[in-house]
This record gives structure tokens, C-alpha cells and sequence, in this order.
């Protein structure tokens, strides 16, 4: 199995504009998860994909692998896509988001291990809920799971519903698991799904992934029980830097 990972990155981010090239403690964001991408012993080689000549010729000057690619992607799988019809000869793509300069080596390859399944054609990462600010936010995306690790859907809102519990006592009744946001494709199905066009359950949850589900794909699902520490906005980063301390 030979597998490549893609760290999509664009500049122009609407809540954080730059984001990639942002110092953290010496080294930019995109190098920090490049070079923590390159820790994974699953990942026979990492890229990086950007539409942006800043990010580009910041990769090169850290001596990374990098490749240009359109600016009329809409999402991070589509970019993933035009990579894999230029690297050819991956049996599997693992899409490592750029944003996340502490991700763990290990939940790459936990990821990565779910294609050991011939069956396997999506995959990603869950993780259980452990508190209700997490539960009730709806930037935080829950999923539900069947008995053959298999996402069933997604979405913003708490799911499933609890019949006749009250909303401070659900997690003590049930496990909720929330969605952590890397995504494994075989390279064969990310070349269709990248086609595929929106569909209803994603224009109204905003999920990319539920247009897979709508339209018959399963996601398959490795629980980590490691938390991911994003930068989404300018605020998340001093997180980062009292991380890197440690």
C-alpha cells in the first residue's frame, strides 16, 4: 500500500487571511504540519497543494515538496484530486489539514491503517465527546457510527436525538462522538467523488462529506482518542505557542 499525504493550503482564508505563513516560534504553520506529516511511517511521500506563489515559495525555502494547483477549487478534496492525477502510482491519498501544526504522526497512520480493508474506500477520524460546550457547538461536526466502524451521517446539530433526557444529562447517557477532520480516499474513488455535484444534505449542513453519503459511499471510521489543536482564527494561536512550550 503506498500512500501519499496532501496538505492542502490557499492564502486566503475568510476568518484568518495568511494563515499558512504565520511565525509559530520560528517556523511557519505549513512547515510545522509538513514536517509532522513527514514523521508518519504510513506516508510514502507528503506535498504540499497551494494556488498561492507565497506559500509555494515559502515550501521551497524550507526544502518541501510542493506543487501548484488551480484557484477555482472549492474545497481541500478538490485540490487533493488535481494532485493525485499528477503523482501518479499511490494507492491511497490522505488529506492532512494545514491548519493543525501539532498533528499527531500517529492519528495520520491510524487513518492510513483503515485501507489495510480492500473494502475501504473514505475514511476518517472521530473522537468521543467530552463535554457540552463541545456537544452544542455547531462549528464542531458529531457523527453517528454503526457496528462495522462506518459513518452513517454527520451533522451540526446533536445526533442522535435522546428521547426524554434533558440537554445536561446526555453525556452522561450516551456516547456522542465528534468528527475530527482528516480524510483518507482510495485514489481510485477520489477521482470520482471529486466529479460528484452538491448535493441537498451538504448544501444544507455544509458538510462536504455527507455528499459522499448521499451518494451511496462509506466512510470508514478509526476512533483516536488524541485532541486536535486547529487554528481557525487569530485568537487559537497563542494555543499553539503554550503547546509548542510544553
Amino acid at each position: 500500500m503506498k500512500i501519499l499525504g496532501i496538505i492542502p493550503a490557499r492564502y486566503d482564508s475568510t476568518r484568518f487571511p495568511g494563515k499558512p505563513l504565520i511565525d509559530l516560534a520560528g517556523k511557519s504553520m505549513i512547515q510545522r504540519v509538513y514536517e509532522q506529516a513527514k514523521k508518519a511511517s504510513s506516508l510514502a511521500d507528503v506535498v504540499v497543494a497551494t494556488d498561492d506563489e507565497r506559500i509555494f515559495k515559502a515550501v521551497k525555502k524550507f526544502k518541501g515538496n510542493v506543487i501548484m494547483t488551480l484557484p477555482s477549487h472549492k474545497s481541500g478534496t478538490d485540490r487533493c484530486a488535481e494532485v493525485s492525477k499528477k503523482m501518479i502510482g499511490f494507492d491511497a491519498i490522505i488529506n492532512i489539514q494545514g491548519d493543525e501544526p501539532l498533528i499527531d504522526p500517529k492519528q495520520i497512520n491510524l487513518l492510513a491503517n483503515c485501507f489495510n480493508d480492500i473494502s475501504t474506500e473514505l475514511a476518517t477520524l472521530v473522537k468521543k465527546i467530552e463535554t457540552d460546550e463541545e456537544l452544542f457547538n455547531q462549528n464542531t461536526p458529531k457523527v453517528i457510527i454503526n457496528k462495522n466502524s462506518e459513518a452513517i451521517y454527520f451533522s451540526r446539530q446533536v445526533i442522535p436525538f435522546i428521547k426524554g433526557v434533558s440537554t445536561d444529562q446526555l453525556l452522561k447517557t450516551h456516547i456522542f462522538y465528534k468528527h475530527i477532520g482528516i480524510y483518507g480516499y482510495r485514489t481510485t474513488t477520489l477521482g470520482i467523488i471529486s466529479k460528484l455535484k452538491l448535493g441537498n444534505l451538504e448544501q444544507s449542513e455544509q458538510l462536504e462529506q455527507l455528499r459522499w453519503i448521499e451518494n451511496g459511499y462509506t466512510v470508514k471510521v478509526a476512533l483516536t482518542k488524541k485532541e486536535s489543536l486547529a487554528i481557525d482564527v487569530p485568537a487559537d494561536v497563542n494555543k499553539v505557542l503554550e503547546a509548542l512550550k510544553k
